[in-house]
């Protein structure tokens, strides 16, 4: 398995990421925003200061309205412009949460990081977070920078560690110590400690 923990970034996006949205039809989106509030053509037209025929007409692809026209059904339906190009919101999931007891995450060993995904079973995850055990000692062990989309939290939970990043000088972090930055940006760590030193990465996945 690679160093890079892309592999890891892709394991947490494919289970269960979220699709690109499909083109909105304005259309039915106006249909679906006007029976969400139970109105008919004649309250909702009167709402937006619209005839019932115009907004008819828009409901059923057989007319595109101006902006003057957006901007009062908008208005009449209390949402901005551009919600009406907006999927509707998938329902939202309250109170969901994962548990992971000491030493029960997934493990992905590399040459150089021992991964313990985190929360694995928890599917549309905004982050991933891992503990890693940290068995290099140098930056030599490196096949080059790591990178990946998105932003990163590094946590040192034991141990010494120095994080080497592509734009700034070698940093040594110890128990406690924390450093969030741009994962595009290359880093790498190493432990420095006479122990592996131990660390909670979170990554962000969107």
């Amino acid at each position: 398995m690679s160093d890079d923990p892309k592999t890891l970034i892709r394991i947490a996006r494919d289970n269960g990421a979220e699709d690109h949205p499909e083109p909105v039809n304005l259309g039915e989106r106006v249909r679906d925003l006007r029976k969400a509030r139970s109105w008919t053509l004649e309250q909702a037209a009167q709402q937006a200061g619209l005839a019932r025929s115009t907004l008819s007409k828009i409901e059923n692809g057989q007319m595109s309205p101006t902006y003057d026209a957006l901007k009062k059904l908008a208005t009449g339906l209390q949402i901005s412009v551009p919600q009406l190009f907006t999927p509707p919101q998938r329902e939202k999931v309250n109170g969901r949460m994962a548990m992971t007891a000491s030493g029960q995450g997934q493990r992905h060993a590399t040459t150089t990081y021992e991964h313990e995904l985190l929360a694995e079973n928890l599917t549309k995850k905004q982050m991933l977070p891992y503990r890693a055990r940290v068995r290099a000692r140098s930056f030599e062990e490196f096949d080059g920078w790591v990178r990946h989309d998105g932003e990163e939290f590094l946590y040192v939970l034991t141990g010494v560690i120095r994080l080497y990043t592509e734009f700034y000088e070698p940093i040594e972090m110890r128990r406690g110590d924390s450093a969030y930055y741009d994962s595009t940006m290359g880093h790498n760590v190493v432990s420095v400690s006479d122990e592996d030193a131990n660390i909670l990465w979170v990554t962000s996945l969107s």
